[in-house]
């Protein structure tokens, strides 16, 4: 099956091709074609997304990527399209976009849960490997951080999630505290570089806390409450991103190494946009071989937003017969 995506849930506006086969317990994915367009660079004036200015991006970037894209629709079977979480006005683009496509070639379409799109999206990886089961899914994006239990590739429970803000929003009012730009977690990436990880110890909200939920809001203000009466140096800098960086890196670390523990899991899913970040990357991969667990994770340009991963999510959805009604659901989750 030859599937359609389009992903248009925030500041990139994406399409994909992708070709799946396989049942569930055999999944195999290979892109054919991937196109995003990052508007970055025009919200990062305004130290996030504007909704009405990632609307008008995704009308004028639609029609161009279909057209670079240059779909034989001949052998499209499939159409899908993320229907939330996101902003609701880039989502709509999106929909709309998407249901004038199908109508026009005559497409089915399916609707997408993009969290759902974001934990499939190691499965895009060329090594063809099935996860092994159980397995603890960890999302973190900026937008939200849930841990989920996962019996089988489609069934899961959430255990846990953040109570205030989500890594990524952590992130990105920390860069600001430092003087940084948006987006916060690839700056604070590349000043932790040059910073000690060790050099300053901020709290660890909830870290020894039994249930797997978490909070960043206060570390966030931890990392304020040490700026407050401090000259903001090259070198300060860099070690309160390192610091930071680190920090939240033990904590999720923690919380997802214990609830494997707990759930008798094989393997570990790391999700999201802030799966990006490559020190998370490196060593959750590290605590789990530790532990003698599988770790997935997606390529880092299938971690951020993009529409291959709504494709493997599509396919999923196809399989069991699960249908999302096609419109923007704002706050929709797991």
């Amino acid at each position: 099956m030859r599937i359609l995506a389009i992903e248009t849930s925030c500041d990139e506006t994406a399409m994909s091709v992708v070709e799946a086969e396989g049942k569930l317990n055999g999944l195999r994915f290979k892109v054919l074609q991937s196109e995003v367009s990052s508007q970055i660079e025009l919200h990062r004036p305004f130290g996030g997304v504007m909704p009405g200015l990632a609307k008008r991006e995704h009308l004028k970037n639609l029609p161009l990527i279909e057209k670079k894209l240059n779909i034989d629709w001949e052998k499209i079977d499939l159409m899908a399209v993320i229907i939330g979480p996101g902003l609701e006005p880039a989502l709509w683009t999106g929909i709309e976009y998407a249901k004038k496509l199908a109508r026009e070639r005559k497409k089915p379409l399916l609707g997408v849960n993009h969290l759902e799109a974001h934990l499939y999206s190691p499965l895009l990886s060329p090594k063809k490997e099935n996860i092994h089961l159980p397995a603890i899914g960890l999302i973190v994006s900026g937008g939200h951080t849930i841990l989920l239990a996962l019996e089988k590739i489609d069934k899961w429970k959430k255990i846990g999630e953040t109570r205030d803000d989500a890594v990524g929003e952590a992130f990105d009012k920390v860069a600001r505290l430092l003087g940084m730009l948006y987006p916060g977690g690839p700056e604070i990436q590349k000043i932790a570089g040059r910073g000690k990880a060790d050099a300053i110890i901020f709290p660890r909200p909830m870290v020894n806390q039994k249930n797997f939920d978490f909070s960043f809001s206060g570390l966030k203000t931890a990392v304020l409450y040490y700026l407050r009466d401090k000259k903001i140096t090259p070198r300060l800098r860099a070690d309160v991103a390192a610091s930071f960086q680190q920090t939240v890196i033990d904590i999720l670390i923690t919380k997802t190494l214990r609830s494997a523990w707990q759930y008798g899991a094989k393997s570990i899913i790391l999700a999201g946009g802030v799966a990006a970040n490559k020190p998370l990357r490196e060593a959750l991969r590290r605590a789990a071989k530790k532990e003698g667990l599988k770790f997935y994770v997606a390529e880092p340009r299938y971690s951020t937003d993009n529409a291959a991963m709504a494709a493997v999510a599509a396919y999923i959805n196809y399989l069991k017969g699960k249908k999302y009604r096609i419109t923007a659901q704002a706050n929709l989750n797991l």
